[in-house]
């Protein structure tokens, strides 16, 4: 059948189809696979709904090689989330295997009591990642030490999970350093630092909410960590040098290289520290066969940790579990999980489904406060839909612009507003790259982490009450709003993230 050479429009009852198709067959994934969706279900409802898509596209006269195109683009905007996920896969196996996490636990029970834990968790991964901007590093390095603790004080997984990932999106949504700061900033056209300024507002206020439930959360009582030092001592050379690994990704990160190439280096300098402070341990994991000589097999041994994860065999219950995880293909599942949430993002986004159910909400809002939730309302859909916090910062932000501008808004209350929302709710949607990279780094799911997520729960929360309440909503003269309004963003979603 051959296609209109003009796409039109697609109605809002057609753009609802893969919507609501996602939520159903999610919903019905869940209901059947509990928390065991992500490991294949969810990818099969996400292909589904892709499909809806797909037909809804070329029903109102898109080709299916564009639609296709729609796809490849969207997934390979996300082949930089995938390396990530690849490489802190590749250094959880070798900072298991040369001991640096159990050297971040060993330090910590003996530094860190259960009553204040889960509020030193948040306030620590608040600082560092503040410091670096960028919550996937915290969660992959700190946050896997931290999560280890918590398993040897017996505390919640699913609470830690909440404290680190609410620690580490207050640095990711305020930081200069971040880059979904940087984007946020240039989708509504604002100064990086008028942006961080207003943002770190907004963030402060969040994590006083955030450190003060996570201090009510902490469990009171006594706890003698001396049995699990001591079984560490027993099996581990427990030394500061462990530390090393960790040192170089923060050193690294502060000099600005990529995610990718800081946290694969920090999983080759934790094989480094293997061969050399754990020679035997790297040897016997490696099971060579008689004869291979000694460097061959640690050779081995910290390949297969880097590929295929470290596996623990002390005999002790609780190290073995805390030390069985890592490699790369340990992340095979999520990569596939975000593989076929961006292709169902991208198809979406090309039929115009996401535009045909954000402008009429534009277009209805009249109050700042109405403006303001609507948008953050737009942010936390686009997340949903197409599982990237990038197009969820800047497809809102570019239909939202000209609606700002026409009442007289400043642009930082529009970047205020995104940075708040798009930023922070992508970890807590299981399909999102940022909630599929959190679930498997912190080795829980999605959604039992996510009512724990604090300052990403309430972040989006206070800035659509702060905006009905009228404070920090600062006015531009009406010569300026003439000009901003008729300046516009760039076109493409994938440009602009690139570009930033």
């Amino acid at each position: 059948m051959k296609r209109r050479d003009s796409p039109q429009p697609v109605t809002m009852f057609e753009a609802l189809i893969p919507i609501a198709g996602l939520v159903f067959l999610v919903g019905l994934s869940f209901y059947l696979f509990g928390d065991g969706g992500a490991n294949g279900p969810n990818q099969v409802a996400l292909v589904v709904a892709t499909m809806l898509a797909v037909f809804v596209g070329w029903r109102r006269g898109h080709s299916l090689a564009s639609l296709g195109e729609a796809a490849n683009a969207s997934v390979s905007s996300g082949i930089g989330a995938i390396l990530i996920l690849f490489a802190v896969g590749a250094l959880i196996g070798t900072w298991a295997l040369c001991g640096t996490i159990v050297a971040m636990v060993y330090y910590g029970l003996k530094l860190l009591s259960p009553d204040y834990f889960y509020v030193s968790a948040a306030g620590i991964c608040a600082v560092i990642s503040f410091a670096i901007g960028t919550s996937w590093t915290v969660a992959g390095t700190i946050g896997i030490g931290l999560m280890g603790i918590a398993q040897s004080m017996g505390l919640s997984p699913a609470i830690t999970a909440g404290a680190v990932i609410s620690g580490a999106y207050f640095g990711d949504k305020s930081s200069p350093l971040s880059d979904t700061a940087n984007l946020a900033a240039a989708a509504a056209g604002v100064d990086l630092y008028q942006h961080v300024r207003e943002t770190l507002l907004t963030s402060l206020m969040t994590i006083v909410v955030t450190l003060a439930v996570f201090y009510l959360l902490g469990r009171p009582g006594d706890f003698d960590a001396s049995a699990e030092v001591a079984a560490m001592q027993s099996e581990f050379y427990i030394s500061p040098v462990l530390f090393l690994p960790l040192i170089l990704v923060v050193v690294l990160t502060l000099f600005r290289l990529p995610p990718f190439t800081t946290i694969f280096l920090g999983a080759l300098a934790g094989a480094v520290v293997a061969v050399f402070v754990e020679p035997a341990r790297v040897i016997a994991f490696a099971s060579a066969r008689e004869g291979v000589p000694a460097p061959i097999a640690m050779l081995k041994g910290v390949w297969l940790a880097l590929g295929s994860g470290y596996k623990s065999t002390t005999g002790n219950p609780a190290l073995d579990t805390l030390l069985t995880r890592g490699g790369m293909d340990s992340m095979l599942n999520t990569i596939w999980l975000i593989i076929t949430a961006l292709a169902f993002g991208g198809v979406v986004e090309k039929c115009g489904a996401i535009e045909r159910l954000i402008a009429p909400v534009a277009d209805w809002a009249r109050s700042g406060g109405a403006l303001v939730g609507s948008l953050v309302l737009a942010t936390i859909a686009t997340n949903i839909v197409t599982a990237d916090q990038f197009i969820a910062a800047v497809l809102p932000a570019r239909m939202f612009r000209s609606a700002f501008a026409a009442r007289g808004y400043a642009p930082v209350v529009l970047s205020r507003s995104v940075g708040d929302s798009a930023t922070t709710t992508g970890a807590l949607i299981p399909w999102n790259s940022c909630g599929a990279f959190m679930a498997v780094t912190l080795g829980v799911p999605t959604l039992s982490y996510a009512p724990f997520a604090v300052f990403c729960v309430v972040s989006p929360l206070l800035t659509v009450a702060i905006a009905y309440a009228g404070i920090r909503m600062p006015r531009v003269p009406a010569a300026q709003t003439q000009t901003s309004t008729a300046g516009g963003p760039p076109t493409s979603v994938h440009e602009d993230s690139k570009q930033n």
